[in-house]
């Protein structure tokens, strides 16, 4: 039988990667919907290739352009038809892969309406872990898969284990570009150079996140939400390699750990079937432990990748302040990335912005939304 599948963010790396992989397993899914931001070309392409049901620009001018070229089509527009498509009651997964918090009110909808999420949209339970965990128990049909590849090799870890008889479990981090740099070193780091990533293939606001250990800041927050885990028992370990994606801990001092070479197609083929089934995946690379010359582990360095601490204690702090932390990090990567500010300026900003907030305990939707934009103006005006 195949699976309706709708991709949101479907011309970025997590996107077009899920095509490759509907393009290789032929059969298993229908495409029904695609969304992405701006990218009139890339959605064109995509349109004339899988036909799908859904056409959605999020930009009015792009949705435009979209329809001059495909005449033929329907093509949607801004938040309200978006969520009017994912509101409706057919079974289907939803592959969350659009960057930031735009994120939050698609995939929340698509909970209340009993889907299966993908979940590769990192800042949805950064900001609104709470309100996630509230949709999902109203609606029991409703699912998240992690489509991270550390979350992802968690839940292949705890497949059919006890959770009372976890002890830690264990985020592992590349350390990104600049793990071996002082941070004398770090005064001079260009976006140009922030937008190499060693290992994986991601899209430039990713890949700064990567550099800072934003992203793995981020990814412990979102451990706790997916893995109902206590902070104190996630840790995070640099792993240059990016062979083992993470580890779980047991109480019996067992260790178990999910390997492969860096690739998105398996962690994504492993959401998409629902965490119960896997696709035959030809394209991946096999690992081969013979050939694994080395692999290395370090503790993460506080001080010269300060972000990962704020990250921990803003998730400690709970209410609004993940929030507030996640939509200050957009902004001030965006300035970065436009050459306004230093590399070390992103962890500067997000620690005055995240002191200069009082946090507000469990907060809605709309408040939620409320301390997002009062923190991007916030970093936006940062010097």
């Amino acid at each position: 039988m195949q699976t309706n599948l709708t991709i949101l963010g479907v011309t970025g790396s997590i996107g077009s990667t899920c095509l490759d992989l509907l393009r290789q397993n032929p059969g298993e899914f229908v495409l029904k919907g695609i969304s992405a931001n701006t990218s009139v070309q890339k959605m064109a392409a995509i349109v004339l290739e899988f036909r799908p049901e859904f056409i959605h620009l999020m930009d009015e001018n792009s949705a435009l352009e979209l329809k001059s070229m495909l005449p033929e089509h329907k093509i949607e527009c801004g938040m309200l038809s978006l969520l009017d498509w994912l509101g409706r009651s057919e079974m289907e997964i939803v592959l969350a892969a659009m960057v930031g918090n735009v994120g939050l009110r698609p995939v929340l909808q698509a909970l209340n309406s009993g889907k299966t999420v993908a979940l590769a949209n990192k800042e949805t339970l950064v900001s609104a872990g709470h309100l996630v965990k509230e949709a999902l128990s109203q609606n029991p049909v409703a699912r998240i898969i992690p489509v991270d590849s550390e979350h992802s090799a968690i839940h292949q870890c705890l497949r059919g284990e006890n959770y009372n008889e976890i002890e830690n479990v264990i985020l592992t981090a590349s350390g990104g570009s600049f793990r071996t740099y002082s941070l004398e070193m770090m005064q001079t780091i260009s976006p140009a150079d922030a937008c190499k990533h060693p290992n994986w293939d991601m899209g430039a606001k990713i890949t700064v996140d990567s550099s800072t250990l934003m992203n793995k800041g981020l990814e412990v927050i979102e451990a706790h939400w997916l893995f109902d885990i206590d902070y104190d028992q996630i840790q995070v370990v640099v792993h240059p390699q990016s062979i083992i994606h993470s580890l779980v801990s047991f109480v019996d001092g067992t260790v178990m750990a999910q390997m492969g070479n860096p690739d998105m197609m398996a962690p994504i083929s492993y959401a998409l079937n629902r965490g119960t089934s896997r696709s035959m995946l030809k394209s991946m690379k096999r690992l081969e432990l013979t050939k694994l010359a080395r692999l290395d582990f370090e503790e993460p360095d506080l001080l010269r990748f300060p972000n990962l601490k704020l990250a921990y204690d803003a998730g400690k702090i709970g209410g609004s302040t993940p929030c507030v932390l996640n939509a200050s990090n957009e902004e001030a990567v965006a300035r970065f990335l436009a050459g306004q500010i230093g590399f070390l300026d992103i962890s500067r900003i997000n620690q005055r912005i995240v002191e200069k907030h009082a946090s507000v305990s469990n907060p809605g939707l709309d408040d939620i939304l409320f301390w997002d934009e009062w923190a991007r103006n916030q970093a936006r005006q940062a010097s």
